[in-house]
């Protein structure tokens, strides 16, 4: 029990290090060169056994840093998101690709969205964005509202003449999505219309005016609140900690001074 005790606190301190995490983070980037390199006829033809290879050694270092981290942490592990997000990505590379999971092969270069998970910058802006995802789903409601109100009266409005673009609901809904995006709104889509409705623009620039600039803008407001929100928390709960620390220290040192005091005065 002791020697099983001592072998996980020793796995944990090596995991800890900046070194192996720093190691981590650059096998998951030769990995994902390597699987950038596995879709190039040319290159596999040439060196394709020894880049299959190397795949299977950066897979073999990921198994067994999801292996310590079990043995470490044990049931813990899966208390922490970012740990199931791994064993998940690292999980799939293990299932055999047989004729109907084909595109489990091609689910393997998600072990690149692995770099997050060790980058706490990277960490950071998903934990934002996460935390914004309830705001947003308000935003998303109110645009869909926008959305559906603008494509009935583009249906009504110019569906006659353009079935195309305007011709259902669905197809309205798309084209002012394509609007939105701008995404040539102007040469592709309202110019032909204006050409049949001169005052088409008076339906088609406020629409750009509230989706583009207004509600867009809330999405990212939200995110970018959520964001400073994650950050101000990483910095009281580091403060909080370094705080504690110092606390033990100063109560461990006015321990030593009362042992020396007693043992004086015995």
């Amino acid at each position: 029990m002791k020697a099983t005790m001592s072998l996980r606190q020793s796995l944990a301190t090596l995991l800890d290090r900046p070194a192996v995490t720093r190691f981590i983070t650059g096998v998951i980037i030769f990995n994902a060169v390597l699987l950038g390199l596995e879709t190039s006829a040319t290159i596999m033809a040439t060196a394709g056994p020894l880049i299959l290879l190397l795949d299977v050694i950066c897979l073999a270092i990921f198994v067994a840093e999801i292996s310590a981290k079990l043995f470490v942490q044990r049931a813990s592990f899966f208390r922490n998101g970012w740990n199931i997000f791994d064993f998940i990505v690292v999980g799939i590379a293990l299932v055999p690709v047989g004729h109907g999971l084909a595109v489990l092969r091609a689910l393997r270069v998600l072990r690149a969205l692995r770099v997050i998970s060790v980058a706490p910058t990277l960490r950071r802006v998903v934990e934002g964005f996460v935390s914004a995802l309830p705001g947003m789903a308000s935003v998303f409601v109110l645009m869909g509202i926008i959305f559906y109100i603008a494509a009935v009266m583009a249906t009504q409005l110019f569906g006659a003449a353009f079935p195309d673009w305007f011709g259902s609901l669905g197809h309205s809904a798309y084209s002012l999505f394509q609007i939105m995006t701008l995404e040539s709104w102007s040469m592709g889509i309202v110019r032909p219309v204006m050409e049949v409705f001169p005052y088409a623009w008076a339906f088609f620039i406020p629409f750009i005016l509230v989706t583009t600039f207004a509600v867009v803008n809330l999405l990212v407001g939200l995110i970018v609140n959520s964001m400073q929100d994650a950050h101000a928390e990483e910095g009281n709960a580091a403060t909080e900690s370094y705080r504690d620390e110092v606390m033990a220290k100063l109560n461990a040192i006015e321990q030593r001074l009362e042992e020396r005091q007693h043992s004086k005065d015995a």
